[in-house]
């Protein structure tokens, strides 16, 4: 086998992988004979796809870690155009290609890959490093199939507890929080990405996967799926359920709580129209910014409010004419609370809405709408029906209607940046 460059010491051989702005070369030490892995990477490349800082952190991390189970970088040598990152040589190659004929593991030898991976992140975790992209790529094996993990060009270095924000790594292995935009802790979505493995480890493929991103971020199985599924429906019968009577009777109750209610004012639910003060209104916008109330609805929350530029008696007609457009009947309890529900009642299309009126002035009203059981799908037409008649007749725009939402319960919204493009799931 013949030598094809050098660098310093080091003797380059082959090509053994390769990237879009890296080659990775076998090498051998001449000082000692030993065979090391040498990362190449193009500055130029680098510079141009603004990675130079990424470059950095992965060398700086990968100085600040020892562990037998995690790829050890011995020297880093510059030139003009090239970085040369010398690190241990690990012969197995990666796992993922292990598995593409192995297919799955037996019991034995996947716990024992998953606690080589758990002794190695655990030791990561606990010097402040979060690798944020463990997957079967990044994971070599070497002559005895002992695990190593490397590739932490993803990584980062913060105090335990500390939030992270940056949503990054592979689609099939990535924590749900991490894609939310929101706040994250870097061990918890490693974990997640451990116990992925492990299952694809023993079942031979991913708990989840899809070749589009959107499908797979919305593979969170629902209720009625379970229903459906034609392994739940073997046997299967349905319970018969019944809806909870608001009009209860407590009688038994307030006798068990004794002296306990004597000391407090009871005040008896009034037949006559709700109405809110300017106290409360200026309330139910997120903190105190009344320009809360002119947002676009979105209906994909579980408890909504809208405004009503109509009388009280009006507003409750505009809602049970929004009710029969989309087949639901209304109920009415009193003269500002309403039930909504299918015109027929299935077992399997259960389906319970509820709505109060709050009259702010004779011709504005405050309509809190609240879903308590059924699909999103329903109760989003009925909603954007009820604010489309409310929108008509009272010439403002859909834009600048006096509406805003009030978020007691919300699906996730998932969201993807950097490496894993833009991707907004309704």
């Amino acid at each position: 086998m013949g030598y094809t460059n050098s660098i310093g010491k080091y003797q380059l051989i082959r090509t053994i992988g390769e990237g879009m702005f890296a080659k990775v070369k076998l090498a051998v030490n001449t000082d000692n004979g030993q065979y090391v892995a040498i990362k190449i990477i193009d500055k130029q490349m680098v510079v141009k796809r603004n990675l130079m800082y990424q470059v950095k952190r992965e060398i700086r991390t990968m100085k600040l870690l020892n562990h037998p189970n995690i790829v050890k970088i011995h020297e880093v040598i510059g030139t003009k155009t090239k970085i040369y990152m010398v690190m241990d040589y690990v012969p197995g190659g990666q796992l993922s290609d292990k598995m593409l004929y192995v297919k799955r593991f037996d019991e034995r030898k996947a716990r024992k890959h998953f606690q080589l991976l758990i002794d190695a992140v655990d030791y990561c975790h606990s010097r402040g490093v979060y690798h944020r992209d463990l997957k079967p790529e990044n994971l070599l094996l070497d002559r005895n199939e002992n695990l190593k993990v490397s590739d932490f060009g993803l990584s980062v270095l913060r105090k335990p507890g500390d939030l992270l924000s940056t949503a990054c790594g592979s689609p099939s292995y990535v924590a749900p929080e991490l894609i939310t935009n929101k706040g994250y802790e870097g061990a918890a979505v490693d974990i997640w990405s451990c116990g992925v493995i492990l299952f694809e480890l023993l079942a031979g493929f991913l708990p989840f996967d899809d070749r589009s991103l959107v499908n797979l971020y919305l593979k969170r199985i629902t209720l009625q799926e379970i229903i459906e599924d034609k392994w739940f429906q073997t046997d299967y019968e349905p319970a018969v359920h019944f809806e909870c009577d608001e009009d209860t009777n407590l009688d038994d109750v307030h006798a068990s709580l004794g002296s306990i209610e004597e000391n407090e004012t009871q005040t008896k639910p009034s037949n006559t129209p709700s109405f809110i003060n300017a106290f409360q209104l200026i309330a139910m916008s997120q903190d105190l910014d009344l320009s809360g109330l002119f947002e676009v609805q979105n209906y994909e929350k579980q408890k909504i409010t809208l405004g009503s530029k109509h009388t009280i008696h009006k507003t409750i007609e505009k809602i049970e004419a929004a009710a029969r457009d989309v087949s639901l009947s209304v109920e009415r309890k009193n003269n500002s609370k309403l039930k909504i529900h299918p015109e027929l009642k299935m077992s399997r299309s259960f389906f319970n809405l509820s709505a109060e009126v709050i009259e702010v002035a004779p011709t504005h009203c405050v309509i809190e709408i609240s879903k308590s059981d059924g699909e999103l799908g329903l109760y989003r037409e009925f909603c954007k029906s009820l604010s489309s008649m409310l929108t008509e007749e009272s010439g403002v725009s859909t834009e600048n209607q006096a509406a805003k939402e009030v978020i007691v319960n919300s699906k996730n919204m998932y969201q993807t940046e950097g490496s894993l493009g833009s991707v907004e799931i309704l």
